[in-house]
C-alpha cells in the first residue's frame, strides 16, 4: 500500500502557481507600466472591491453562505480608517476658524462642541489598524452566532444580511453629527504625516493594496487546501451529514463569515486611503449585491477569478458610463446576462476548460510495447 506523502495535498498545484505569477505580473508590473496615474488609481479602487469578492469565494463558494450585506463590513473598515484620517486632518491649527477647533468640520456644523468618546481612540494609528479588522470581524461573529446557532441559513440569511445593510446605512445617514451623514467623511489628507493626495503617494498605496490582496489570496488558499476547507465544502453539500459526524457546523459557518468580513474590512480601509473619502453609499444593499456579482462573474469557486471578475465588471462599468452615459446601465446588465448564459462558471470556468488543460498537458514518455511471446506450436511442451 502506498503511504501518503506531503505532496499528495500541496499548498498550490503547478497551474495555480502559474495563475498567481500571472496575476502578480499583471497587477505589480504590467498595469503600473502601462497606465497613467489617474487610471492606475482607478484600478487600485477596483482592487479594494476584490477583497470583498475574495471573501465571498470562501463564504459563498466554499461554505455555501450567501451574504448580501458584505458592504456592511467594507463600510465599517473604511469608516474606521477614515476616522483616523479625519482626526489627523482636523488639528487645532487646521480648524482654527471653526467654533470648536480640533474636531471634524461636520461635527462643528452640527453644533457638537466636544469629540465623542468613541472617536478618541482613533487618534492612534496602531489602534486604528487593529480596529479596521477587529470591529467588522467581531460584528460578523455576533451576527453569525445569532443566526447560525439557530440554524438560520439559505435565503433567510441572505435577506437578514440585506436588512442589516439597510439598517446600518440609515443609521449612518441619520447620525450626521457623528458620521458625516449622507456626505460621509471627506477631505482626508494625510496618513501619519504623509500626504495621500499626491500621485507618488497614490502609487505607493496601489502597491500596498496589491501586496495585501496577494497576501489575502494566500490566506484563502491555505484555508481552501487545509482540512478546514474540505469541511466547509462538505458542509455546503451535505450539512446534516457533517453535523451528524460530530462537527460543530455553526462554528465553521461563523469562521467563514468572519473571514469574509475581515477581507472586506481590509478592502474598505484601502478604499478610504486611495479614494480619500468614505460614505454610506458603499454600505447599503445595492453595493453589496454588486459585490456578489463580482464573485459570480469571476467564478464563485475561484480565488483568482474573483479578482479578474472584479476588474472586468468595474472596467466595463467605467467604460460604459464614459462612452454611453445614458445607456451604460443597460450595457452593464447585458454584460452580466451574457457572462451568466455563456459562462455559467464565470471566468474561472473558461480558464479551467480552455487554458488550464493546455498548461498541464504533458507528453507521455515513449515506452517500447511489452514483448508478446510467440505462440507455441500445437502440441509443443510449455517450458
Amino acid at each position: 500500500m502506498k503511504l501518503p506523502t506531503i505532496n499528495d495535498n500541496p499548498f498550490m498545484k503547478p497551474v495555480e502557481w502559474v495563475s498567481l505569477a500571472l496575476l502578480c505580473g499583471l497587477l505589480l508590473v504590467v498595469l503600473p507600466l502601462t497606465l497613467d496615474a489617474f487610471r492606475l488609481n482607478l484600478v487600485g479602487k477596483y482592487l479594494t472591491y476584490a477583497f470583498v469578492a475574495l471573501g465571498l469565494v470562501i463564504c459563498w463558494g466554499y461554505a455555501g453562505i450567501l451574504s448580501l450585506g458584505q458592504g456592511v463590513f467594507f463600510g465599517l473598515g473604511g469608516y474606521c480608517m477614515a476616522m483616523y484620517l479625519k482626526l489627523e486632518a482636523s488639528s487645532v491649527e487646521a480648524t482654527r476658524i471653526q467654533s470648536t477647533p480640533g474636531i471634524p468640520d461636520f461635527m462643528d456644523w452640527n453644533q457638537i462642541t466636544a469629540l465623542p468618546w468613541f472617536w478618541t481612540p482613533f487618534r492612534s494609528l496602531p489602534f486604528t489598524l487593529l480596529a479596521v479588522v477587529a470591529v467588522p470581524t467581531l460584528f460578523s461573529v455576533v451576527v453569525g452566532a445569532a443566526m447560525f446557532k439557530r440554524r438560520v441559513g439559505g435565503t433567510y440569511f441572505a435577506i437578514i444580511t440585506q436588512a442589516i445593510a439597510a439598517i446600518l446605512s440609515i443609521l449612518i445617514i441619520g447620525q450626521q453629527g457623528y458620521t458625516g451623514g449622507i456626505n460621509g467623511i471627506t477631505d482626508l489628507r494625510t496618513l501619519h504625516g504623509l500626504d495621500i493626495r499626491t500621485d507618488g503617494a497614490k502609487l505607493v498605496l496601489y502597491f500596498v493594496n496589491g501586496a495585501l490582496l496577494i497576501a489575502c489570496i494566500l490566506v484563502a488558499q491555505w484555508v481552501k487546501r487545509s482540512k478546514l476547507g474540505r469541511i466547509l465544502v462538505a458542509m455546503r453539500d451535505k450539512e446534516d451529514r457533517v453535523r451528524f459526524s460530530g462537527y460543530a457546523v455553526a462554528s465553521f459557518k461563523i469562521f467563514a463569515f468572519g473571514l469574509a468580513a475581515a477581507f472586506a474590512a481590509i478592502g474598505g480601509a484601502m478604499f478610504a486611503l486611495q479614494v480619500g473619502f468614505m460614505s454610506p453609499s458603499f454600505v447599503g444593499i445595492v453595493p453589496s449585491i454588486e459585490m456578489v456579482i463580482y464573485a459570480a462573474v469571476g467564478g464563485r469557486l475561484s480565488l483568482f477569478g474573483a479578482v479578474y471578475g472584479t476588474l472586468l465588471v468595474n472596467w466595463a462599468k467605467t467604460t460604459f458610463s464614459e462612452s454611453f452615459p445614458e445607456l451604460w446601465l443597460f450595457g452593464l446588465g447585458a454584460l452580466f446576462i451574457a457572462v451568466v448564459l455563456a459562462f455559467p462558471d464565470g471566468l474561472a470556468g473558461v480558464w479551467r476548460q480552455h487554458v488550464e488543460p493546455r498548461l498541464t498537458r504533458r507528453k507521455a514518455p515513449t515506452q517500447s510495447p511489452p514483448s508478446v511471446p510467440a505462440a507455441l506450436p500445437q502440441g509443443a511442451p510449455a517450458e
